[in-house]
């Protein structure tokens, strides 16, 4: 889980499996180059592209980097570059002499939530999030929402850190849950008062 927002990811490769990276860098909001001699339809606007063969220049200013030709020795090639330049790369094909250091998990995301799974295989972590989302309570989206006012406004209220860490451990219970889905946010805070009354100004 990383902040890559406004962040350079070069992706080495401009295929089908560069357009799927591209799109989740481009919804983190990372800025996006492509390097690539042809590039697919499906690569998204927003992607800048450099029409060219790899070439290790291309990795400068980079804080990530994906490995996604259909040549595993061109993507050894950039593994071996990014690790000598001290860069994270991912590799979209397996080699075991010259593996990635980071793999991108099956997400789903609703509002302020974001669910990954990493499971060894990508089938495995795909039907997993899928069942995950199938499953998915809308409260949590909800309260996930709610919180990014709520937690500030606990934060700054006065209350000891012990004190603290009680509400927020109540917030997060089927009972709070309950309460916001039968009352809404007004409710919830109601509740949340009554139960502590020094956060009335929350």
């Amino acid at each position: 889980m990383l902040d890559i927002a406004d962040r350079t990811a070069v992706i080495i490769g401009g295929g089908g499996v560069a357009a799927r990276k591209a799109r989740g860098l481009l919804d983190a909001g990372a800025k996006v180059l492509c390097v690539s001699p042809v590039f697919s339809p499906e690569i998204p606007e927003g992607v800048g592209r450099i029409p060219d063969k790899y070439q290790p220049h291309y990795l400068n200013g980079a804080m990530l980097v994906f490995a996604a030709t259909d040549n595993p020795e061109v993507n050894s090639a950039v593994v071996r570059d990014c690790r000598a330049r001290g860069l994270l790369v991912n590799r979209a094909d397996t080699d075991d002499e010259h593996p990635g250091d980071f793999a991108v998990p099956a997400s789903h995301r609703a509002g302020n939530i974001l669910a990954t799974v990493s499971a060894s295989s990508p089938a495995l972590s795909a039907m997993i999030r899928d069942k995950l989302a199938r499953n998915f309570d809308s409260r949590w989206q909800q309260l996930a929402d709610l919180m990014t006012g709520l937690r500030p406004a606990i934060v700054k209220s006065g209350l000891d850190v012990a004190r603290r860490r009680q509400v927020f451990r109540d917030l997060a219970t089927d009972k709070a849950l309950d309460v916001l889905g039968r009352d809404g946010p007004d409710g919830l805070r109601k509740w949340l008062h009554e139960k502590y009354p020094e956060l009335q100004n929350a």
